[in-house]
């Protein structure tokens, strides 16, 4: 993992000892995770990981594991944090682009540059293998009326899906992919925590091009 700043480090461990300070027990079934002793139990990208005021770490029979990095623990402790908030989780599960959410608009360039094209790009002509790295996220194929050639659904958190739609390339028109979320994500997660999010998706696909285990 690359160096992280000071800063960030010092965020990071403020959200940790917020996330050690609160009792989750209420909001297990809202949040999708469970508690066990002083640990929050959460699946991310189809791997349970354990959460304390200690870290972010796969969790294991032996204990704790290896931390899923920075980006991703953020992503997790922001979604137990602000998962929280609020009353009741909104029905509206309409999918929706990640321009379309309210106060996205800065991070837009940020989400096309480092999810949906370094999918398109990496997966160009490779559209079995795109297939068989989402099945190993965990993700599954889903049926509707839009027109890609592999439309699958992935779960990076349980109240977060993705909606993964990809063209492959053809004689007129390169590779295309889209990531698209419910409307209610901005309920779980801010904006940068989302557009992270669909980078660790992209990241996480391109790593089951090298290994199965990678991810």
């Amino acid at each position: 993992m690359a160096e992280v700043s000071p800063i960030f480090e010092k965020t990071y461990r403020n959200y940790l000892n917020d996330v050690g300070q609160y009792d989750f027990s209420p909001h297990q079934s809202r949040l999708g995770m469970r508690v066990n002793g002083n640990q929050m139990v959460i699946p991310f990208f189809g791997k349970e990981y354990a959460v304390s005021s200690a870290g972010v770490f796969l969790l294991s029979g032996d204990g704790a594991g290896p931390t899923p990095g920075f980006a991703a623990s953020v992503v997790i402790c922001k979604y137990l944090l602000l998962g929280t908030s609020g009353n009741d989780i909104s029905d509206d599960s309409e999918w929706a682009s990640y321009k379309d959410f309210r106060d996205a608009a800065p991070l837009l360039d940020y989400f096309r540059h480092n999810a949906e094209q370094p999918i398109g790009a990496c997966f160009s002509g490779r559209i079995v293998d795109l297939e068989s790295a989402v099945l190993r996220l965990g993700g599954r194929h889903v049926t509707d009326d839009l027109s890609y050639d592999l439309k699958m659904r992935i779960v990076p958190l349980p109240r977060v899906p993705v909606l993964l739609l990809f063209n492959d390339a053809d004689a007129e028109f390169p590779a295309e992919c889209r990531i698209l979320f419910e409307r209610r994500a901005e309920t779980f997660l801010d904006m940068e925590s989302l557009a992270i999010v669909g980078a660790l998706t992209a990241g996480y696909l391109k790593a089951c091009l090298k290994s199965p285990d990678q991810a």
